[in-house]
């Protein structure tokens, strides 16, 4: 006798299976730093040995973190001032690619949204000012490049967050519509790329700024932690 077969009680009330609900974007670009990744102890420590090599008093950790986000350039201009910029990249950037794979993990939540957005079809990419091949490095070492389609960091084009071109790079490689993509990411700069780019922002706590910078910047909406973004995406 041929065996019955049952539908499941999600079927059976007329529910499509998880897989199928809609989300309301299908492209999803993150910021790496402070969004997806906590890379906050290595980008301290090399800066730290790079300052202490010319001299100077090591930065604490809340001012690199308030440092970083406009590309390495910047953050290093910002904790040792114009003149001695050349000279500390000389010493950091080496020191970085030793070391820059010693405490690097996942944000809390980051692996369990990539994956569910992920089975359910979304585009998935890194659009961040860390150096490119430096972000290519830890995805692949976190076990997430294969969840994302593309990882774009500094140095692979010629612009970096907030200019719209950067974005509009990512989106085209992609294959993506601004239309159905959103940003995430946890600093003004992300913002900034957000609405020069005419996508929504939404931005996490975790990283280099609060709810109410994040709010005053201008950010779409502001969470807690990525287990939140996943609440709101209904996942």
């Amino acid at each position: 006798m041929p065996r019955r077969q049952t539908k499941s009680p999600r079927l059976a009330a007329g529910f499509p299976p998880a897989q199928f609900f809609m989300l309301p974007f299908s492209t999803f670009l993150f910021d790496l730093d402070g969004t997806l990744v906590d890379h906050f102890a290595a980008i301290h420590r090399a800066h730290s040995y790079a300052m202490r090599q010319l001299g100077l008093p090591a930065p604490t950790l809340a001012e690199v973190r308030a440092a970083v986000g406009g590309g390495l350039d910047q953050a290093v201009e910002r904790l040792v001032g114009p003149k001695l910029v050349a000279a500390a990249l000389a010493i950091y950037r080496p020191y970085w690619d030793a070391t820059m794979l010693d405490d690097v993990k996942l944000m809390p939540g980051a692996r369990e949204l990539l994956e569910k957005l992920h089975a359910r079809g979304a585009t998935l990419a890194v659009l961040t000012n860390k150096h490119g091949p430096s972000s290519r490095l830890v995805c692949a070492h976190l076990g997430i490049a294969p969840l994302l389609r593309g990882i774009f960091g500094a140095t692979d084009t010629p612009w970096i967050k907030p200019q719209p071109e950067f974005t509009a790079h990512a989106l085209a490689q992609l294959g993506a519509d601004a239309a159905t993509a959103l940003l995430i990411g946890d600093s003004p700069y992300d913002v900034a790329t957000a609405k020069n780019a005419g996508l929504p922002g939404w931005c996490v706590t975790t990283g280099t700024h609060d709810a109410a910078q994040l709010t005053a910047a201008g950010a779409t909406k502001v969470f807690p932690d990525l287990f939140a973004v996943a609440r709101e995406l209904g996942l």
